[in-house]
């Protein structure tokens, strides 16, 4: 779960680490009203998304007046924002920081992650505030610095001076980044964060630090004993069908292609659109029904699936573990009655009650193409969704 830059700031600030004066407005009126309040001559006006690279698109603006905090507000609110990381649609902007402008010396870059192949807790820091880190790695990876945290020992002072030292830091600078690095530490076990990033962590005119932008993830898995941070949840900048999804305790990500996905199991619905991708096709969504699917999730998954006008085909494909082919088999007949599908729908079934299911499906009368196995499956929607698009385009 994202927190909105306001709402991660204040976390930052519960635990000490230094950030600029700043207050949320969801009005022009309120944003001048905010300003007015925090005092100075210079203000800092960031639309609230949950996305980076929010100046390139005009989600940033500085304001020297409370004539340009107005305006600035009034040019963000009510408006979706779009950037690299949202997609051509965008993100809505219901609310604006509008915070005390700040002197800056150095921009630098620092970040508290899951390192997945060690299975350890790394700190990223960098020289190269300001900038997309990713950019950062590809083209002078030279200029990130990085340690590692043993669960047992936990983040120790000599690494948090390790890279004090390679972010060319000086006297008390170096004792102000090892409390800061320890303090967002803290916060990342104590919150169950999955991201903590500073970009910028910003050495102000006088020496100090200072974390000028924060973005926090918070593990989702975890949000049962993090209640005070999941009552931070915006829906609004959610995917309406990702939130549908989790409605009904379905796993779902959309996608750009036009052919939907229905699998059980995380692993297997990867090589489902690996195997469609290799035959051509573009997958329309990653969804994992889950190994306890039932008859009425398979309905509601066909309902999600079907609510994007993008889909021209859809591919089943369960093996029955846990699950029993027979009640999914239940729950693609019901849903294709029930639901209306217009589209062709491909089906591979294997394991618990695999022959019974199949023989159900047969005997349904309903258009479900059969497929032996998953090559089979993937080559069968695929050559469907290309004679729909054909269909659609004549």
């Amino acid at each position: 779960m994202n927190l909105h830059e306001y709402q991660a700031k204040l976390l930052l600030a519960d635990y000490g680490v230094p950030i600029p004066e700043g207050r949320v407005a969801g009005s022009p009126e309120e944003a001048v009203t905010a300003a007015e309040a925090l005092g100075g001559k210079l203000w800092v006006v960031k639309a609230q998304v949950h996305a980076g690279g929010r100046g390139k698109a005009g989600g940033v603006k500085l304001a020297r007046d409370s004539a340009e905090v107005r305006a600035a507000a009034a040019a963000m609110l009510g408006r979706r924002l779009v950037t690299k990381q949202t997609g051509p649609g965008g993100l809505p902007v219901d609310r604006v920081y509008v915070e005390v402008g700040s002197k800056i010396e150095r921009e630098l870059y620092l970040s508290l992650t899951l390192n997945r192949e060690r299975g350890r807790i790394a700190v990223v820091a960098s020289e190269a505030g300001g900038m997309e880190i990713e950019e950062v790695a590809e083209r002078t990876p030279e200029r990130i610095l990085s340690v590692t945290v043993h669960p047992a020992a936990g983040l120790q002072p000599f690494q948090c001076k390790q890279l004090a030292f390679g972010l060319r830091l000086k006297g008390a600078q170096i004792e102000q980044f090892q409390t800061l690095v320890l303090a967002l530490y803290r916060l990342y076990q104590e919150c169950d964060a999955s991201l903590i990033e500073i970009n910028p962590l910003i050495v102000t005119a006088d020496g100090k630090l200072m974390a000028l932008d924060a973005k926090i993830d918070i593990e989702a898995n975890a949000l049962f004993r993090q209640k005070s941070l999941a009552a931070l949840r915006d829906i609004g900048q959610e995917d309406p069908m990702e939130r549908r999804a989790s409605e009904h305790d379905l796993n779902y990500v959309s996608l750009d292609g036009d052919i939907a996905c229905m699998v059980n199991g995380a692993g297997l619905a990867m090589a489902t659109m690996d195997l469609i991708k290799l035959h051509g096709g573009r997958p329309a969504n990653f969804l994992d029904v889950g190994g306890g699917a039932t008859s009425e999730r398979v309905t509601a998954a066909f309902e999600l699936i079907l609510s994007n006008p993008q889909v021209r085909a859809i591919l089943v494909n369960i093996f029955g573990g846990i699950v029993r082919c027979d009640l999914i088999a239940d729950g693609i007949i019901n849903a294709v009655k029930h639901v209306g599908v217009a589209v062709p729908v491909v089906v591979r079934l294997e394991g618990t009650n695999a022959p019974a299911a199949r023989e159900r499906l047969a005997a349904s009368g309903l258009a479900i193409i059969a497929a032996g196995d998953l090559t089979d499956a993937a080559r069968k929607v695929v050559a469907q969704a290309r004679r729909g698009g054909a269909a659609a385009a004549a």
